[in-house]
């Protein structure tokens, strides 16, 4: 499913997706992105895992010395550079989320918001521990997914995209309890907290959730020393 966004939803057109956004869904997206600007302090390595077309970055770069945006589709990324150029304290790489090429300890914050950590559909649990090994101790990592209050707005949404043929038609027999269906085989799903409290089981990190603005679950993770785990399975 991971080849949905490197092929069907990849550069312009994943910029349609947010462009057609309700006024609701606007006010989510701002919302999160509110929140992890405030987590970025002056001086700071950010790393954006699944950073598609570089929505976010520039609000990210106002904060940090420096951005790194990594996504798997090259039709996004090169989209993005077009879309960054003004930005002079970026960089786009090509690169899975659940390998990174980077040192233990590289960032001080890593996030990955908007639901990546479904939107991928890769293990989530070695997406998790990845995360943590790039973080300095005493840094963050950010992730979310959608609140079951935003689920109607969140429908709605994907409803927008299917009729403007950016997904496959919804199919509302399948399409329930946080799960959105297309005919086409696209599927999108949540991760809701407690699910959360399982994949980070025996993980070296402080980890917390909770709720903004009705429609965001953030999950913040703080690594505590340089130990990481040398299973990805939880104990």
């Amino acid at each position: 499913m991971s080849e949905y966004y490197s092929h069907n939803l990849s550069g312009s057109r994943l910029k349609q997706v947010y462009d057609l956004a309700p006024p609701r869904v606007k006010q989510y997206l701002n919302a999160e992105l509110d929140y992890v600007q405030r987590k970025i302090h002056s001086g700071d390595l950010v790393l954006e895992l699944g950073c598609g077309y570089g929505r976010v970055i520039p609000k990210l770069a106002e904060r940090a010395a420096w951005v790194v945006g990594i996504d798997i589709s090259l039709a996004s990324l090169r989209f993005g550079q077009r879309q960054l150029e003004a930005i002079s304290n970026c960089s786009l790489l090509r690169m899975n989320a659940n390998m990174l090429g980077f040192e233990d300890q590289s960032f001080n914050c890593v996030i990955c918001i908007q639901n990546g950590i479904s939107a991928f559909h890769v293990d989530k649990r070695s997406l998790i521990v990845e995360s943590i090994r790039v973080t300095k101790r005493g840094g963050i990592v950010l992730f979310s997914s959608y609140s079951d209050k935003f689920w109607e707005e969140r429908l709605h949404w994907f409803e927008l995209q299917a009729k403007a043929g950016l997904l496959g038609e919804i199919d509302y027999d399948k399409t329930k309890d946080g799960i959105i269906a297309c005919k086409d085989g696209f599927t999108a799903t949540i991760v809701r907290p407690e699910e959360f409290k399982m994949l980070t089981v025996n993980l070296n990190a402080d980890a917390r959730d909770f709720e903004i603005d009705r429609s965001s679950v953030i999950y913040e993770m703080t690594p505590q020393n340089n130990q990481y785990p040398t299973s990805i399975a939880p104990h």
